[in-house]
């Protein structure tokens, strides 16, 4: 699982591209699926988690659409990759 954070300037204008020309591009590297988590105590800021492979996830940052597609999202800086504190099966 991939989580990142990030802040955006307009809920909509960043739902409608994640779910339209994001998730296109998402699918072109292998991302299994992916949601998006509104934060309860900051309007404009978004959880997102994919599933999907490291590898793939770094060819997705790789590919040069992402830059015109980040700024479609109307990110306010670029998305914190968090990491987990732990995994457990159950």
């Amino acid at each position: 699982m991939i989580v990142t954070v990030a802040r955006v300037s307009d809920l909509d204008r960043f739902m409608e591209v994640f779910e339209g020309i994001g998730a296109e591009k998402r699918r072109e590297h292998r991302c299994r699926s992916a949601r998006v988590y509104l934060d309860p105590d900051d309007e404009h800021r978004v959880w997102s988690v994919f599933d999907w492979d490291p590898a793939d996830y770094e060819g997705f940052l790789a590919d040069p659409g992402i830059p015109e597609i980040a700024r479609a999202l109307g990110l306010e800086g670029a998305p914190v990759h968090v990491d987990a504190a732990t995994e457990l099966d159950a």
